[in-house]
């Protein structure tokens, strides 16, 4: 046990501290308009169950944003531990100059209901129309409507069990970037750990 005393705190200025962030490539374009392309995002978040929903943020100079904010929608693709190297390089270079897919060697494969492509070799995808735009500064934040989702057979079990786990899912913090640790418990184990589940 932690001994109180012993704990010492620094005050640091406001600052995007929530760590670890989930590190996604999302997808968009693939229209007449704009050509398929990538960018690296580790400022996404889940904000409703029902409808499911979920958020990104992407600062307006980027070059994604023109092409999410012209065509309302995207792809969230989330990568293992194969894709690092294509995480990291999507997320410094610009889709303005490069092809993303084809200089990571990665297979814009359609989607289920957008017109964007999702990234094949990430083994989850979430296609995602924008339902709303926020302005808020550096970032501008897309709030968007999932509307449908594809999981790479190689998650799942031979009774179609999903193992997250298997993804080797990489999250962000502090500019670094990380895998997950081991699992230390389930929904609700602190209840059941002590008590016999009524059946």
């Amino acid at each position: 046990m932690i001994n109180n005393k012993s704990i010492k705190k620094q005050s640091w200025k406001p600052g995007n501290v929530l760590w670890p962030l989930p590190v996604v490539m999302v997808s968009c374009g693939g229209t007449k308009q704009f050509k398929p392309n990538i960018i690296t995002i580790a400022w996404v978040g889940t904000i409703c169950s029902s409808p499911p929903m979920l958020s990104i943020s992407v600062r307006p100079e980027r070059y994604s944003y023109e092409i999410i904010n012209t065509t309302g929608e995207f792809v969230v693709n989330i990568p293992s531990l194969r894709e690092a190297k294509a995480v990291d390089w999507c997320g410094v270079v610009s889709g303005r100059d490069k092809d993303k897919f084809k200089e990571m060697n990665l297979t814009p494969a359609p989607a289920l209901k957008t017109k964007c492509p999702i990234i094949l070799e990430c083994p989850i995808n979430i296609e995602c129309i924008v339902k709303k735009t926020l302005k808020l500064g550096t970032h501008t934040m897309f709030i968007s409507e999932i509307i449908a989702v594809q999981v790479s057979d190689e998650l799942l079990d031979k009774k179609g069990k999903f193992h997250f786990e298997k993804n080797g899912m990489i999250s962000f913090a502090n500019g670094q970037y990380f895998t997950l640790g081991k699992n230390i418990g389930h929904l609700g184990y602190t209840v059941r750990k002590n008590n016999k589940i009524r059946r």
